[in-house]
Order: structure tokens, then C-alpha cells, then sequence
């Protein structure tokens, strides 16, 4: 009925640690962090100062280029450290967890029912940065405008927590969340949901429901963009994941900004895995202590697939993988080794898995050929535009692509965007 593009994927191989218990439970860790994501560059100014007591979602930063836009207070706490590079670019800040500072109220004024004044609660609330617009895979511009905004209620990555549980008695959130939205984009707004599961709040007029499939990538958002409402330099389209909407609906309803996400505790170094709440920024040893096998290992913010070592949760991230560390030398297979010792760049070598890493309904092959030989023009042309680093993350696994593709692709994006920036 649905046609390959529907069931097309592949299933990651399964670390089998065991699950702690379905019910989340909260914890806040005694140390959080703001931090750039990677290639995000923040050029901020600070609005508080070192040992200062902050609410929990009290703006704390705004950036010098675009002052309305706020990063906030994950937790409420002292401020420890304010770390920053030259051109006062963000390294992070450092806060330590101090519940006496309470939590800060937001004036929310007519943002239920005026564009600007939406605009202005969601740059002003630290909400703005859990956008992302693609081409290129940045936080929107202030002025920027979508030309759609895809909601992403599933999430296929190996370990990823279910975003319907993270919606579970936030119904009401979520909806008021989904109508607000609808104000951002003049043209559509879709809510990517499970096969066979679908949200039953009540909907914005114009709502376009997207039912995705069971399988890798079908959950992410790049592939559904390419399929529904493709990305181009003057086409921006925003995705936005669940749990984000329904903290928006939270706030507009009280004022006050949710302290918690939903995250995935998951790796084979662990005794078992856990589902938590946990403020944004969380230490990310706080969040797998507890449940950590001995021996060396590697913390990531992100999935097996897509994740990066990091000692704070990035600010999209909703998993914690930590892996076992190779402490002895690789063993390669001969005929690795001489692909890897070539002067030229590792083959993609066209295969059914190739074509299901990238969704089942993409020219993998030619897309994948033209990102690893720097084709601007067919990379483009094939759909480039519409994908981040995440969705070639499996692409990367199923080839053993040296270097990444998905680097590559980043470096595409990068030279495009240059050259697409006004004079």
C-alpha cells in the first residue's frame, strides 16, 4: 500500500541491554553546560555575570548579530564559568544546580494569536534554537520565514526514545503548541507521526499528516523533507522535534518554560539501559554513571549512528550512548587496508543496502557519487539540500566510507552557503 519508500531502512544491530523500566524517571544532574553545537558558531553576549544565582530559563546570552535571540538558564543555578573563544564565539557556559533560583516567567502578551509576538517569545525563550532550517542546517535567522515546518513525532534512530512517550499527558501542550506553529509558515506544517500510531489532540486547519515507517532513516527528518517539500537557498523548511511543540504549549499556557526532555540512557557499556528526564545541557557522566559496566569507555551526546563524544548533551540531543573504548590495536582486513592506503578516495560501491541507508526512494548511488567527488551541481540537483550530517549517518555505516560522506556533505553545504551569502 505504502510502496518501498515506506518500508525501506535497515535495523541497526541491537546492543540487547536490557531496559531499566518504560517509566522515565527525572534526573537533574549538579552540573549543566551551554554549548555550540558542532559547527555552530555563537558570537554572544553575556546578560549575567560569574557567581551570579539564575531561574531556570532565565536568558543568560544573546547573540551580538541577532540581540532577540536568547540561550537560557537550563536549570536553575549558579553561574561557574563563562568560557569564550576570540570574536567572543561560545565555548560554553558552566552552571551548577542551585534550586533556590527558581524558575523565570516569560510575558507571553498575544503570541497565541499574533505571528510577531510568536516570533519574539520563541527567539526570547531559548525555543528559537531547537529549529532547524535546512539547506545547511543552521538555527533560522531572526527575520526568516518557513516555507514549511515538519513536527517530528517519531524518531527512528537505533535506541531513540519514543516521542510518544514524551507526549504522554501532553496532549493539551501539544496541541496549543501545534496551532501556535501554524502561524510561522505560510504554506504548510506536517506532523510526521509512527506507522500506525497517531496523535489524537486536536490539530490545526492545514495540518498534513505524514506517516512514517518502522525502519532507519524513515524517522528522520531530512528524508521526510526530501520527499514532502525539498529544501532550496530561497525554500527554507524548519523541522522542530515533538517534545519542543509541546514545550512551547506549556509555555504559552503558564508562562513558564519546561526544565526537563525526555533521553535515552543506551550502549553495550552499560548494565542496562535507562530512560530519564534531565535538563537541557545535562553532564552526561551524571546521566550514566549509575548504570556503567567497569572499564574504559566512550560517552556520546547522540545515537551509536550520529552521536558525538561530548561531556554536556548537545541542544537537540535526546540520547546518551556510551560504548566500550578499543584499547587495542584494529584489526583491518587486507583489502580495507589497501582502499584506505589509495591516493584516491574509497569507491561507493552502488548495493541494496546503499539504496535502503538512504530511504529507498533517493538515487543513493548518483547522490552519494556526486557528495564524495565535490559535484556541487548534481548533489543539488539529486537532493542534497534537503539532508544534514545526520541523514547520511547510516549511508556511512553501510559503506565504511572513508572520508565520511557525511563530512563531505557538510563541506558541499558549507562552499553553497558561501556563495548564497549576500556580498
Amino acid at each position: 500500500m505504502f510502496g518501498p519508500a515506506f518500508s525501506a531502512g535497515l535495523v541497526f544491530p541491537h546492543d540487547r541491554v536490557p531496559l531499566q523500566s518504560e517509566n522515565p524517571v527525572e534526573v537533574l544532574t549538579e552540573e549543566a553546560a551551554l554549548t555550540p553545537s558542532p559547527g555552530e558558531e555563537l558570537r554572544v553576549e553575556a546578560l549575567v555575570g560569574e557567581d551570579e544565582l539564575v531561574a531556570q530559563g532565565q536568558p543568560l546570552l544573546r547573540l551580538r548579530n541577532a540581540p532577540q535571540i536568547a540561550l537560557v538558564a537550563p536549570m536553575a543555578g549558579r553561574i561557574a564559568s563563562l568560557d569564550l573563544k576570540s570574536g567572543r564565539r561560545l565555548s560554553q557556559l558552566l552552571l551548577f544546580h542551585e534550586p533556590e533560583g527558581g524558575r523565570h516567567l516569560f510575558e507571553i502578551g498575544n503570541a497565541e494569536g499574533d505571528g510577531n509576538a510568536l516570533r519574539a517569545l520563541l527567539q526570547s525563550s531559548g525555543l528559537w534554537r531547537m529549529f532547524h532550517s535546512r539547506p545547511f542546517g543552521r538555527m533560522p535567522h531572526a527575520d526568516e520565514g518557513p516555507a514549511a515546518i515538519f513536527v517530528m513525532a517519531v524518531d527512528s534512530r537505533p535506541g531513540a526514545p519514543a516521542p510518544s512517550l514524551a507526549l504522554e499527558g501532553r496532549e493539551e501542550d501539544f496541541s496549543r503548541g501545534l496551532a501556535a506553529l501554524s502561524q510561522l509558515t505560510k504554506d504548510r506544517l506536517f506532523l510526521c507521526e509512527p506507522a500506525g500510531k497517531h496523535f489524537g489532540g486536536a490539530v490545526p486547519a492545514g495540518l498534513s499528516r505524514i506517516s512514517c515507517g518502522r525502519n532507519h532513516p524513515q524517522g528522520l527528518a531530512g528524508i521526510q523533507i526530501q520527499r514532502h517539500r525539498p529544501a532550496a537557498p530561497e525554500i527554507r523548511v524548519w523541522d522542530i522535534e515533538a517534545e519542543d511543540v509541546a514545550d512551547l504549549g506549556a509555555l504559552l499556557a503558564t508562562g513558564l518554560l519546561p526544565g526537563t526532555r525526555l533521553v535515552s540512557v543506551t550502549g553495550s557499556a552499560l548494565r542496562e539501559r535507562r530512560l530519564v528526564r534531565c535538563q537541557h545541557g545535562a553532564d552526561l557522566r551524571g546521566l550514566s554513571q549509575p548504570v556503567v559496566r567497569p572499564g574504559a569507555h566512550e560517552i556520546l551526546s547522540g545515537s551509536a549512528l550520529d552521536g558525538r563524544p561530548a561531556h554536556w548533551l548537545g541542544a537537540r540531543d535526546r540520547q546518551v550512548t556510551v560504548s566500550p573504548r578499543e584499547t587495542g590495536a584494529v584489526k583491518h582486513h587486507w583489502f580495507g587496508t589497501a582502499l584506505r592506503k589509495a591516493a584516491r578516495h574509497l569507491p561507493v560501491i552502488p548495493t541494496a543496502a546503499l539504496d535502503q541507508a538512504m530511504g529507498g526512494d533517493m538515487p543513493a548511488a548518483a547522490l552519494l557519487r556526486a557528495i564524495a567527488s565535490g559535484d556541487e551541481e548534481t548533489a543539488v540537483r539529486l537532493g542534497a539540500l534537503s539532508l544534514v550530517e545526520e541523514d547520511l549517518a547510516l549511508a556511512d555505516y553501510a559503506t565504511g566510507a572513508r572520508p565520511r560522506l557525511s563530512k563531505q556533505l557538510r563541506i558541499i553545504l558549507n562552499r553553497i552557503e558561501a556563495e548564497e551569502a549576500p556580498a
